[in-house]
């Protein structure tokens, strides 16, 4: 059974299931990825890991983070081209994510890669900031930064409502953009890893909507009796 909803599932933002999402994501993508490489260059999923720390009561919890993402080098001499990265909830709502996550771009940057930072989630902090003057309003986004340009940002965009937009993924500056798809990529993932059995639509997304946006949520999941 496909997703009940035309683009991202908000569903997904839930503490339980984001970890499961997150790895196939970045598999779906790297699948998808790989055959449009030249042999030039080779891909590989990495995994950064880090702890957060939450105070109840009189005691301290304690969870363990592991999150992948992709790195592109070339085949000659291993140098980072681009890393392909997609935030967390983690990283947008609690210290040691960002930190983590921050860690990881920065290492990016000091090589000159270019950089691909996909934003599937509604909550907390944002991991970029730039100015939305003059742009649509957006709920999810993916942006690109080449090693060319490390001060200007290509951002594309989409709403709850929408399908997933499709992006160009920077390499060498000497060679073409490859073309990927988000939205095929989440697709895959979505049935690969079985979300349909896993999320119960009868309830309210754990992440907080808009009162447009969670009506809009009870129309489409009443008219696939879901609801």
């Amino acid at each position: 059974m496909p997703s009940p909803f035309p683009g991202m599932d908000p569903y997904l933002e839930d503490d339980a299931l984001w970890p499961v999402f997150h790895h196939q994501l970045i598999q779906s993508l790297h699948q998808i990825l790989q055959p449009s490489l030249i042999d030039r260059y080779r891909a590989r999923v990495n995994q950064r890991h880090y702890v957060t720390e939450q105070a109840l009561f009189t005691s301290v919890i304690r969870e363990e983070h592991h999150e992948d993402y992709i790195e592109i080098r070339q085949r000659s001499d291993g140098r980072l081209v681009t890393l392909v990265d997609v935030v967390s909830p983690a990283n947008k709502l609690k210290p040691a994510g960002r930190a983590a996550y921050l860690a990881k771009r920065d290492e990016g940057k000091h090589v000159k890669a270019n950089l691909v930072e996909i934003d599937l989630v509604l909550q907390g902090q944002p991991t970029l900031e730039y100015s939305r003057d003059g742009l649509p309003d957006w709920d999810y986004a993916v942006t690109v930064t080449r090693a060319t340009q490390p001060d200007r940002y290509e951002i594309y965009t989409t709403t709850l409502q929408k399908r997933l937009p499709r992006f160009r993924l920077p390499l060498a500056s000497d060679d073409r953009d490859t073309v990927l798809d988000l939205h095929t990529a989440f697709t895959r993932c979505y049935d690969q890893g079985g979300f349909a059995a896993k999320i119960d639509y009868r309830k309210d997304p754990s992440t907080p909507l808009s009162d447009e946006d969670r009506k809009w949520l009870h129309d489409v999941l009443k008219q696939q009796k879901l609801r």
